[in-house]
């Protein structure tokens, strides 16, 4: 079994906003796919489904993005997952919007979300894409990223969504993560 965490806040509030973007791209994934978030459990909402043979599940933590260590570790545990099942996709401001990277570890680089699952994984040896939001101009960072796309930067926005959910298509078929870095990045 293969796990995808999209990494974001919970309510209606947050829709559409910068932070939630790992959201955004699960989203589209699991429509893509035809999976429905249908269970609540360990501080997540979860899908999952039939993906080329492989079974996925999908996670969306429910904790805010400050604790969403909370829920992935115990997930990883439940399911007995070793961490080259896991892939965590989430906003990244030291990139533009429109720009994804993968990378295969790493330390959070300020993100409280990947600050937390490090913690609560023991690690930070996990797969992860990084989507880009770019840096705020004229106003403070919790401003920019609970706050939504401009409709200049929408366009580029959904060209990560789209070249991200295809990164997880490759992975979740069984590329080697090495090969998708050099295509995707």
């Amino acid at each position: 079994m293969k796990m995808i965490v999209g990494l974001g806040n919970i309510g209606p509030q947050y829709d559409g906003t910068r932070h939630n973007t790992g959201f955004a791209v699960l989203d589209q994934f699991a429509d893509d796919h035809g999976i429905e978030f249908t269970t609540r459990k360990m501080d997540a909402k979860l899908g999952s489904g039939m993906i080329d043979g492989e079974k996925v599940l999908l996670v969306e933590p429910t904790t805010f993005m400050n604790e969403s260590g909370r829920a992935v570790g115990p997930l990883m545990n439940f399911y007995k997952l070793d961490l080259a099942d896991l892939i965590v996709v989430y906003d990244d401001m030291d990139l533009p919007v429109g720009k994804i990277r993968l990378r295969t570890h790493g330390a959070a680089g300020g993100h409280n979300g990947i600050k937390s699952l490090i913690a609560h994984l023991g690690t930070n040896q996990f797969d992860r894409i990084r989507v880009g939001t770019d840096h705020p101009k004229f106003q403070k960072v919790v401003d920019y990223v609970l706050g939504k796309f401009t409709d200049e930067q929408l366009p580029d926005f959904k060209t990560a969504c789209d070249q991200s959910v295809a990164a997880l298509n490759d992975w979740v078929a069984g590329q080697a993560f090495d090969k998708l870095e050099n295509k995707y990045n």
